[in-house]
């Protein structure tokens, strides 16, 4: 079955009951047994529901993956699979991520004795140099968030994949559209399902893929065991945006690289962070990985300031400052003060997330008016 046909059959079928084409909405905490132990296959929906179980098999399926686990949020995925873990264990992680990844590991699992070590990890050496016998893990996101770095997952999975340490890959913003991490070695693939898998800004959530069955496992009993599932009536709303994942990603890639491409030839512009232009330091990697570019950019203004990046995203009209990413509509954000606000200043500057940064993340709206909208804030600024 191939992607797009995947998106809207696979793990899905009509119900059984009615014939209704779309997976119903199981709105309901607990299950008739015949007797104790007797069931239909559930018994509480914290356990399992039909409308997540359908939404799990599909995500899976998209991710070329045999188990899928659906949670509240991407970072209640991410905390499942750092309780694969042990005080003592370390976790090697790029510099540039997600801000509430960094506050979860920093300011959550610190305090339980896991160590984390971050690096950049688009030269997979300085990932190699941090490996210890104490490594249990490799935190990749690629591209990153907010630089759009891209990391070589298959050299690193290669690298230590003797050593018995699991890779996970923050797949957020490629989507299984543009890049399958199980498809280049890592063990776990992690989703905000909220961004451009769920696609129009109406549901958070998480989800896990992997193939290893004694991973599932173990993933499957903290689901069960720490409750953070989603509700049936989100697992709908994704399944019914998963249908539409080819033809948004589509659009999402054909604009981001016309506005990249408009913004790194603008005299206003300093740096222009968008990996399928030629002059990106991780083209290359991304040509070989990914199967476009995406919709995700960031930029510098030239000779800006912090007040000249928040005249900016205060001022434009089709890029709607809010926090988030990956909706049908196109958003703008300034990292250092919203998402990546809880990364210390030091350790921001470090990867390039200087106060005058801006994020889009580039929507499905007509590029005539995106174009148009930048253009004219950049002439107010």
């Amino acid at each position: 079955m191939k992607f797009n046909t995947k998106t809207i059959h696979a793990g899905l079928s009509a119900d059984l009951s009615t014939g209704a084409i779309m997976t119903p909405i199981y709105q309901t905490s607990t299950y008739v047994q015949d007797s104790p132990g007797e069931h239909k296959g559930f018994e509480y929906s914290r356990t399992g529901n039909p409308t997540r179980l359908a939404l799990e098999k599909n995500i899976s399926a998209l991710e070329n993956g045999k188990h899928g686990l659906c949670y509240s949020s991407g970072l209640a995925a991410i905390d499942s699979v750092i309780k694969l873990l042990k005080a003592g264990d370390e976790v090697i992680s790029t510099n540039d991520l997600y801000g509430g990844t960094y506050r979860l590991f920093t300011k959550v699992f610190e305090n339980y004795g896991i160590k984390f070590h971050f690096c950049d990890a688009t030269n997979y050496e300085n990932v190699l140099n941090l490996v210890s016998e104490k490594t249990k893990l490799i935190w990749v996101e690629t591209p990153t968030n907010p630089m759009l770095n891209i990391i070589d997952i298959e050299k690193i999975t290669l690298a230590v994949k003797s050593k018995q340490i699991l890779v996970c890959v923050d797949n957020t913003f490629a989507t299984p559209y543009l890049q399958n991490p199980l498809d280049l070695g890592a063990d776990i693939v992690m989703h905000s399902v909220t961004k451009f898998i769920g696609g129009h800004s109406d549901i958070i959530m998480g989800a896990l893929i992997c193939n290893n069955d004694d991973i599932a496992e173990q993933l499957f009993f903290l689901q069960n065991s720490c409750g953070a599932v989603p509700g049936p009536q989100d697992c709908f709303l994704a399944l019914r945006g998963i249908k539409t994942l080819h033809v948004r990603m589509q659009r999402h890639c054909e604009n981001g690289i016309e506005i990249a491409n408009f913004l790194s030839k603008h005299n206003k512009i300093k740096n222009v962070f968008y990996p399928g232009l030629i002059n990106h330091k991780n083209h290359d990697i991304a040509k070989k990985q990914m199967k476009n570019y995406g919709g995700m950019l960031s930029f510098d203004l030239n000779n800006s300031s912090l007040k000249k990046a928040e005249e900016f995203v205060s001022k434009t009209h089709f890029f709607t400052l809010a926090e988030s990413l990956g909706g049908v509509e196109s958003l703008c954000g300034h990292p250092a003060s919203m998402t990546h606000a809880a990364i210390p200043k030091k350790e921001r500057l470090k990867s390039g997330v200087t106060d005058s940064l801006i994020r889009l993340s580039v929507g499905i709206e007509d590029i005539d008016d995106l174009i148009y909208d930048l253009e004219s804030t950049l002439k107010k600024v």
